[in-house]
């Protein structure tokens, strides 16, 4: 595995493939506004059964803005947060960026919930932007396949 990251602490490592991320997103909703206590969370996507973690990852839950459960893994010794998924997509993990250890080879495809966006953390314009989440539908058979 050629990728890492970890907790700020270092309890909880992760690793994974490059070649197994599937994309990478800024969020700017409300709440990954709130869980990160910034304007937006940049999140890969990931399946999960590509995933390595060693140590325990607590989740919360809340309900998202599409009405699906969202839960948010934090380390339990420092509180850093460091991935999340939908409850109804198990097999999709979303890794917190700025929790890997040499972030140099990300590249973002794309914005999400503009909408929610602030002034003093705008999303980018050279990169495709979406008001809300995109339809996850349209794209579903690109995500399966590459779980």
């Amino acid at each position: 595995m050629n990728q890492s990251g970890r907790c700020q602490c270092g309890k909880v490592n992760y690793y994974f493939n490059k070649e197994d991320v599937i994309s990478a997103h800024h969020c700017h909703c409300k709440d990954c506004q709130r869980s990160t206590g910034c304007g937006k969370s940049t999140i890969i996507y990931i399946p999960n059964k590509k995933l390595k973690v060693d140590g325990e990852i607590k989740f919360f839950e809340n309900k998202g803005s599409m009405g699906t459960t969202i839960r948010r893994g934090f380390c339990e010794n420092c509180g850093s947060g460091l991935m999340s998924y939908a409850k109804e997509l198990p097999m999709l993990r979303f890794i917190k960026a700025g929790t890997l250890d040499d972030s140099s080879w990300l590249t973002v495809n794309s914005s999400f919930f503009t909408k929610s966006a602030t002034d003093w953390n705008a999303p980018d314009e050279n990169i495709k932007s979406f008001q809300g989440n995109p339809d996850m539908l349209s794209n579903i058979k690109n995500v399966i396949k590459s779980l």
